[in-house]
């Protein structure tokens, strides 16, 4: 991936900062909240949802495990139908066939309509470099741009804004980009809306140069296809003479037919809507109609390496539809830009390490920001198991192992940082394989449980200082299992036969205090043992 959002802080780092911005959190809150109200709502409208959930989970993995073909099948569709493709193996090759191709045309504007691709390849700061100006026309990211931001969300990039904040932004930044905002612009919607439209109006009529992405593309007929709410990515799409799409290798369908499932599941899960307000598709060029050129770029930039990860290799059904970041309780406090990438949230937390390799403290902490509550797993429509994933990833840092980088299998080492954590896991794992030594270890917690701080040393300490330590029972279980459950020996002392082993009933009395057991041996006496009662 791109370097752009290299050399930010570790997720613990970020976050210990934006969870002390209350407004941000306001913010925030209120708006993933609304969102999964009424996407709850769409989904329980369709009595299907489980058969389709799983239909779009099958078509990716049946793409997935036969990608080489589809691709080639999309490259020779497109071809056929007058576009270009070009082969992208990382970020910065896709950068420069981009660049090369908007300099061919001796222009220095372009519009965008909202990516994820080229945000994850650092598209604008490259062509910015290259003296080539690009202009986003989502609404959401003309707020980020104008603001000199980083979006915090995949489908609502400016979520962490107000309308207020967005009103101050529009005021001050819009004449510097273009057409200025109108004079006393309030924070209406409505009227912020219009000035963005009348500011975007110009872009659209007056620059060459279209770039997009894709949310999907279709192999048996090499055709794009992208969903938007708002129109501006039409605007690009038909009105420019070049248009050049990227896309990563993970989008491809095989069918037609296949969209079908997705032009349910996708709106209801990210926006919810029954139906997609613009859904836009097109294959290579048309005589008199939309641009007269077309490139696409397919991109890998690690995404064959991750496919490798037979466990991993989910996070690729990704349809980018953000229902996870909506109900993820880590993303709702700390926001987007904690993540220090372009795919926050639960999906971000697993996709990122995979295509930026483990090799930073920001990418070796993404694993961990999460519950593991499985919320995430719960709304996903393609049914990705975050938190399995989670799990697999956490492992790879702290144990190290076999993995695939750059198409090569390499065993790479343990992440900088989680010695002790390692430590403590391979000491747990003997113990609990040694029943012996796991007895000893209870017993000798329970008799010095007197003696135990209520704040852990060294870095436990996180744990201790937001939770309280759990005090440790008296005795441990197997100490209560076996004074309650194994039958004591039989002496006949001249009093009768103790048959509570074959009827006795417990009747669970527990009075809080140490007693004896006051059972007769009549077989139908209350049993009143107050050892303390179970303690493990």
């Amino acid at each position: 991936m791109s370097g752009t959002y290299l050399g930010l802080p570790s997720f613990p780092k970020a976050a210990h900062d934006s969870t002390r911005d209350t407004q941000l959190r306001a913010n925030l809150t209120h708006a993933t909240h609304t969102i999964r109200t009424k996407r709850a709502t769409a989904i329980n409208e369709l009595t299907d949802w489980p058969q389709l959930r799983a239909a779009g989970a099958a078509i990716k993995d049946h793409t997935l495990h036969h990608l080489d073909h589809y691709l080639l099948q999309l490259e020779a569709a497109v071809t056929a139908a007058g576009g270009t493709v070009h082969w992208a193996l990382d970020a910065n090759e896709a950068n420069t066939i981009a660049t090369q191709i908007i300099k061919n045309t001796g222009e220095t504007e372009v519009v965008k309509i909202k990516s994820m691709t080229t945000q994850e390849t650092g598209l604008n700061h490259a062509l910015e470099t290259a003296g080539i100006h690009a202009y986003e026309t989502d609404l959401a990211e003309l707020i980020v741009q104008l603001a000199n931001d980083k979006p915090s969300h995949i489908l609502v990039p400016a979520i962490h804004k107000n309308r207020t904040e967005i009103r101050d932004i529009f005021t001050t930044h819009m004449t510097h980009w273009g057409r200025p905002a109108p004079d006393n612009l309030t924070d209406n919607p409505t009227d912020l809306a219009e000035a963005a439209r009348l500011h975007l109006r110009e872009k659209f009529l007056n620059t060459k140069i279209g770039i997009s992405g894709a949310n999907f593309m279709i192999a048996e007929t090499g055709t794009m296809v992208i969903l938007e709410s708002e129109g501006n990515g039409r605007m690009c799409l038909t009105l420019p003479d070049t248009l050049i799409t990227i896309a990563g290798i993970e989008k491809i369908i095989p069918t037609y037919q296949d969209l079908e499932v997705f032009l349910q599941t996708l709106p209801r899960s990210s926006t919810a809507e029954r139906m997609n307000p613009y859904t836009s598709l097109w294959t290579g060029t048309t005589p008199h109609d939309g641009p007269h050129t077309f490139h696409l770029i397919l991109l890998d930039n690690g995404r064959t390496d991750t496919l490798a990860d037979t466990t991993g290799q989910q996070a690729l059904r990704c349809i980018r539809c953000s229902a996870c970041l909506n109900v993820c309780p880590v993303y709702e406090r700390a926001g987007g830009h904690a993540y220090g990438s372009p795919y926050p949230g639960p999906i971000g937390a697993i996709l990122t390490p995979q295509l930026r390799g483990t090799t930073t403290p920001l990418d070796t902490s993404l694993p961990y920001a999460s519950t593991l509550c499985g919320a995430c797993y719960d709304v996903c429509p393609v049914a990705i198991n975050i938190p399995q994933v989670l799990v697999h990833l956490r492992e790879r840092i702290t144990q190290g192992g076999p993995t695939t980088t750059h198409g090569t299998r390499t065993t790479i080492q343990p992440a900088k940082g989680h010695r002790l954590e390692r430590t403590t896991m391979r000491a747990t794992r003997w113990t609990l394989n040694h029943p012996t030594a796991l007895q000893h270890a209870h017993n000798l917690a329970t008799h010095t449980r007197h003696l135990h701080p209520q704040h852990l040393p060294g870095p436990a300490h996180h744990w201790t200082d937001t939770r309280n330590l759990p005090p440790l029972p008296p005795h441990t279980f197997r100490h209560w299992w076996q004074h309650h459950h194994q039958t004591p020996p039989t002496t006949n002392t001249g009093k009768g036969t103790d048959t509570r082993s074959e009827t006795a009933t417990d009747t669970g009395t527990d009075t809080g205090t140490a007693g004896t057991d006051t059972g007769t041996g009549t077989g139908t006496g209350t049993n009143t043992q107050t050892d303390g009662g179970p303690q493990q």
